[in-house]
């Protein structure tokens, strides 16, 4: 980081997967039981960091794991994927479904990008909207740690973003996956809390 801080209008949160989907009782995994207190609790805890970079003209970006639909409406999954998930189908993380939308605590995003695998850069638009937009500085907050925002920080410090992760404001399905990929990101990005930002940001 430079000794001058970023101006907050060039400055993203990237929400990774915070969908109806991931997190609602009635989305995909959460009709098969496959939800995780720490996730359910992540909309709560990032909002006021969404609230104050709202107020102070910042971006908001939610990055949406999508499963494209094919022929007859069928989803194109993954392998790996429907080992690691077999209940996912039809409609689940559709383009422009509820399931696949920011959930409403949160919205709106300024920003939304599909993406089909962990990173939020990864075949999709991201890199191309940021810059168009004249964003330099990247917080990044969502689930999984160990997954979609690992990826996505690792993928924005590669295109030399200013990044920071956000200890607090991501989960993953244990305690130990998450502790264990944030202690890994820290070579490549800045680890902070809401907290810290928010205060940084108010102060701005």
């Amino acid at each position: 980081m430079s000794g001058h801080p970023t101006p907050v209008e060039k400055t993203g949160l990237i929400m990774v997967d915070l969908t109806n989907d991931f997190l609602a009782p009635n989305g995909a995994y959460g009709r098969a039981g496959q939800g995780a207190a720490e996730i359910a609790a992540l909309p709560e805890r990032i909002k006021p960091l969404v609230d104050v970079l709202r107020d102070k003209g910042g971006w908001i970006i939610s990055a949406q794991f999508t499963l494209v639909p094919a022929k007859g409406g069928e989803p194109i999954i993954s392998p790996h994927l429907k080992e690691l998930r077999p209940f996912l189908g039809k409609d689940d993380f559709a383009p422009g479904s509820w399931g696949n939308a920011l959930v409403d605590s949160l919205g709106p995003a300024d920003l939304v990008v599909e993406k089909v695998a962990y990173s939020s850069f990864y075949m999709t638009r991201l890199e191309w909207v940021l810059k168009k937009c004249g964003i330099e500085r990247l917080i990044v907050g969502g689930i999984v740690t160990n997954g979609g925002v690992a990826s996505t920080v690792r993928d924005a410090h590669v295109r030399d973003f200013d990044t920071t992760v956000l200890s607090d404001g991501y989960a993953a399905f244990s305690p130990f996956a998450h502790d264990t990929a944030i202690e890994a990101l820290k070579p490549v990005a800045r680890v902070a809390t809401i907290e810290t930002i928010c205060a940084e940001l108010f102060a701005q």
